[in-house]
C-alpha cells in the first residue's frame, strides 16, 4: 500500500532513466552538483582544479591552514598581568572567567589577535619558571615608538624601537612571569 501511494505522489507511472536526469541550468543560472544523498541546494560547489593567478596551490598532502592562533600563559599574579598587557601595551579585555567570585582568567583582545591569560593554581609548585624559551612575534602598523613610551609609562620596561639585522623595527617587552613578545612593523 505505502509503495502504492508514493507511486501515486511521483505521478504514478514509471520514468525512465532518461527522463530522470536532472534538467540543465538555464542560461546564467550557477550549476550545482548532487553528491550522495545530499539535496542540491546543501551540496558544496566542488573546488577548482586550477589555482587562481597569483595563488599558489595547495600541496598534497594538504598542508594545515588555519584561521586563527590564540597563545594562553599561565600566570603567577593575574592581576598584574592584566595591567602589563591592558595597561601598558593596549589590549583590550574580551571575556573574562571567574571561580567563586575571584577572577581566574581572562581572553584578552588586540585587532584579530588573542591573548588569553590565566591564574596558576601552583598545583605544579610555587617556583615553577615560566617564560623560559618563549617569545611571541605581533605585527603591527602602529608607531612602534609610541608603544614603547606606553609600556614604560606604565612602569615595565621595553626595547626599543630598533633596527634589526633582518629589516625589520620592533620593540621587545617582558611580561611579570618573564614571557617576551616583540612588536614589529610589517616587512614588505
Amino acid at each position: 500500500m505505502a509503495t502504492k501511494a508514493v507511486k501515486k505522489k511521483a505521478g504514478g507511472a514509471k520514468k525512465s532513466a532518461a527522463a530522470m536526469k536532472p534538467k540543465a541550468p538555464a542560461k546564467g543560472t550557477p550549476a550545482r552538483a548532487k553528491t550522495g544523498a545530499r539535496s542540491a541546494s546543501s551540496s558544496k560547489p566542488k573546488a577548482k582544479a586550477t589555482a587562481r593567478p597569483g595563488i599558489k596551490a595547495r600541496q598534497k598532502p594538504e598542508t594545515l591552514r588555519l584561521r586563527g592562533l590564540s597563545v594562553s600563559y599561565t600566570v603567577g599574579d593575574l592581576a598584574r598581568s592584566l595591567s602589563f598587557y591592558v595597561d601598558g601595551m593596549g589590549f583590550t579585555v574580551n571575556s573574562r572567567w571567574e571561580k567563586d567570585g575571584k577572577l581566574m582568567g581572562v581572553m584578552l583582545l588586540a585587532g584579530d589577535c588573542e591573548l588569553g591569560l590565566s591564574q596558576d593554581d601552583w598545583g605544579k609548585g610555587k617556583d615553577r619558571v615560566k617564560g623560559v624559551g618563549f617569545r611571541v612575534y605581533a605585527e603591527t602598523a602602529q608607531d612602534l615608538g609610541k608603544l614603547a613610551k606606553r609600556i614604560r609609562a606604565q612602569g615595565f620596561s621595553a626595547e626599543g624601537p630598533k633596527k634589526e639585522t633582518w629589516g625589520a623595527t620592533t620593540v621587545t617587552a617582558t611580561d611579570p612571569d618573564g614571557f617576551v613578545i616583540t612588536f614589529h612593523d610589517p616587512m614588505d
